[in-house]
C-alpha cells in the first residue's frame, strides 16, 4: 500500500466484515421514473416502453448511476467503527454488472473492505472503504459500489 498507513487503532478483525441489510429494496417503474426525471435522463431505453421494447433488454431498465441511490439499506455504515469524530463521505465508484429492471428485488450486502490513513494539507485522515454488492431476485449481481468514507482522528 504505497502511500498508505494503518490508522494507531486499526482493528483487523473489521476487515471483511459483512452486513446484510434485513429487507430488500423492492424496484418500481415509478422509482425508476422519478430517477430519470430528477436527472433529465432521455434516453428511451430508460423512460420509453415501446423504444425500451425494442432494444436489447427487452424493456425499461434503470440508468447504470439508479445502483448509487441504493446506499446501504438499514443504515450499515453506521453499524462500523468510526475512526474519529468528523467524517463524510469521500466518493464512490461503481461496477454496473447487470441492467435493473422494475420488478427487481435487489438485497444488499456491504463489507468493509480497507482502512488506510493518509495526511493531507489540513492533517491526518483515515479512509474506510466499504464495499456494497447488490444483488437481484436471482441472486445475480447487478453491480459493486465501493464507498469511501473520510474521518478525522
Amino acid at each position: 500500500m504505497v502511500g498508505k498507513q494503518r490508522p494507531e487503532k486499526y482493528e483487523p478483525e473489521l476487515i471483511g466484515q459483512t452486513f446484510e441489510a434485513a429487507q430488500p429494496v423492492y424496484v418500481t417503474a415509478q422509482m425508476i421514473a422519478d430517477f430519470c426525471a430528477v436527472f433529465e435522463e432521455s434516453n428511451p431505453l430508460y423512460t420509453d416502453a415501446e423504444a425500451a421494447g425494442r432494444g436489447p433488454y427487452g424493456g425499461i431498465v434503470a440508468p447504470p448511476s439508479f445502483a448509487g441511490t441504493f446506499r446501504d439499506g438499514d443504515n450499515i455504515f453506521e453499524q462500523l467503527h468510526r475512526y474519529g469524530t468528523r467524517g463524510l463521505a469521500a466518493g464512490m465508484d461503481a461496477e454496473f454488472v447487470a441492467p435493473i429492471r422494475a420488478g427487481d428485488t435487489i438485497r444488499i450486502t456491504s463489507q468493509l473492505k480497507e482502512v488506510y490513513r493518509k495526511t493531507g494539507r489540513t492533517g491526518p485522515m483515515i479512509f474506510l472503504v466499504i464495499r456494497s454488492t447488490l444483488r437481484n431476485q436471482n441472486n445475480e449481481i447487478v453491480a459493486n459500489i465501493d464507498h469511501r468514507f473520510m474521518n478525522r482522528p
